[in-house]
């Protein structure tokens, strides 16, 4: 095994054996993926936003390019570099490229200032960014060289404009600080010879949803993410005949891999990108495309309901509609299924790693009352209350997780990673959950994040 990016907490060895042997892990890096899905599926469409559509052959040679790119332009194996793009194809093309080159992609939320940006720098040391120049009045160019103006790591801002804007940058400049600017679309040259990967490596930082005052990197490796994204992809049957809608922000777990863009790219599926959340938009791109699976936050999903009343669009390709991001009333749930003639599918994730999810088949009992069983059979779960103590078959108690794709500690935060994991390496997901007869999970609610534990017991696993 090649030694894990320096501040992560790499699995025990007993446990790393346990999901090899399982054949969960299998050396898979998510870059092979695609290398894959482009010798398997070249003249398919991988990508669709706006009027641009890329066939696997051609996503692939633009992130062999732009790869090659980031390399002329000073990007190394292990760097790390902020990520802050809407749902465009630059995306997808910019986080596959610095898989590639080896560098480690800080997957940010586009609605970040600042603040929340300066801080991701600090703490990952990143040298590069990638950002919009300009996205909806606010300018990340001037946010990205406020922050190279502090020093000592950001040396490389690379802007995505739009089609059809000139950069105002020409092809390079450097401001005083240093810190050279290029526009994204400039970042192409001549493809070279393929960096040979761990999979045990980190393939990218996820922020945790949990509320803190400061940021909480999730380190996701190639190993883990793409047994997630695989596994998921098989569990709603996911083929090469599928359309998955990326309504939701591209950097989120549950829009990235569960199983998201990577899960669709992983079967040879299209990825159909939208920028403008907005119901009107979202269910004419599902017309438009044939969409068969998107992933929604209960808000979001009774919005569309709501519009679908009106706008007039053809869903009948629809055939499951993921709700992540909190628990759905019942109402929504059943209005779904109702509304559009397609299963609901209830999903609860955190980027940590553990995923729990309904399954098609399953009765509407299960799809409209619970948040489902967990993605993996070797996942792990306990319910606890505040001692620690497993709680009494159908008791709400706190929900703690370990498996093949649940990480063991934060990012460079080995205080946080203390209070947020148990000795015996569960991680306290923060929720509030119970379990049915059937052995489902129902989630109940939350715990104040940092919410002082009385102990630290290890005690027989749940599920």
């Amino acid at each position: 095994m090649s030694p894990m990016l320096d501040g992560c907490t790499p699995w025990p060895e007993e446990f790393v054996d346990r999901y090899w042997a399982a054949g969960h892990w299998r050396g898979t890096t998510l870059d092979s993926l695609l290398r894959g899905g482009a010798l398997e599926h070249g003249p398919r469409t991988a990508l669709v936003h706006d009027g641009t559509r890329l066939t696997y052959a051609a996503l692939n040679r633009r992130v062999d390019r732009m790869a090659a790119g980031f390399r002329l332009r000073g990007i190394r194996p292990g760097g790390r570099v902020v990520v802050q793009l809407p749902n465009v194809p630059e995306f997808v093309v910019t986080v596959f490229a610095l898989m590639r080159v080896g560098a480690v992609p800080v997957l940010c939320p586009l609605a970040h200032r600042a603040p929340e940006v300066s801080r991701l720098v600090q703490v990952t040391e990143a040298v590069g960014y990638v950002g919009p120049a300009t996205y909806q009045g606010f300018d990340h160019t001037a946010m990205a060289a406020d922050i190279a103006a502090q020093g000592p790591f950001l040396r490389r801002v690379f802007t995505h404009e739009p089609p059809g804007t000139a950069s105002p940058y020409g092809g390079m400049a450097a401001d005083a600080a240093g810190c050279h600017y290029f526009p994204l679309s400039s970042i192409d040259a001549a493809p070279e010879r393929a960096l040979v990967q761990g999979a045990d490596q980190v393939a990218f930082l996820l922020l945790s949803g949990a509320a803190t005052a400061g940021p909480r990197l999730v380190p996701r490796t190639h190993n883990d993410y793409a047994y997630q994204v695989q596994a998921a992809a098989e569990l709603v049957s996911l083929t090469e005949n599928d359309v998955y809608l990326a309504a939701q922000p591209a950097e989120s777990n549950l829009a990235l891999g569960c199983p998201g863009i990577l899960g669709t790219l992983s079967v040879g599926g299209t990825v159909v990108l939208v920028e403008d959340p907005e119901p009107a938009a979202c269910l004419a791109a599902i017309e438009r495309e044939g969409v068969t699976l998107t992933s929604v936050v209960p808000a979001q999903a009774r919005l569309w309901l709501d519009a679908s009343a009106t706008v007039r669009a053809d869903l009948s390709t629809l055939r499951l509609v993921q709700i992540g991001g909190a628990p759905p009333d019942r109402a929504t749930a059943e209005r779904i299924g109702s509304a559009w003639d397609c299963r609901p599918q209830q999903v609860f994730g955190v980027a940590e790693g553990l995923l729990t999810l309904t399954r098609p088949a399953d009765p509407d009992q299960c799809v409209l009352g619970t948040q489902g069983r967990p993605l993996s059979p070797d996942d792990e779960i306990r319910i606890v209350d505040a001692d620690g103590k497993d709680v009494p078959e159908g008791e709400p108690g706190e929900l703690l997780a370990r498996g093949p794709y649940t990480v063991r500690g934060y990012y460079r935060a080995p205080d946080r990673t203390a209070r947020s994991f148990t000795t015996g390496g569960y991680l306290r997901t923060g929720a509030t959950a119970r379990r049915t007869p059937d052995h489902n999970l129902v989630v109940t609610g939350r715990i104040e994040d940092d919410a002082p534990r009385r102990a630290d017991r290890e005690g027989p696993t749940g599920l």
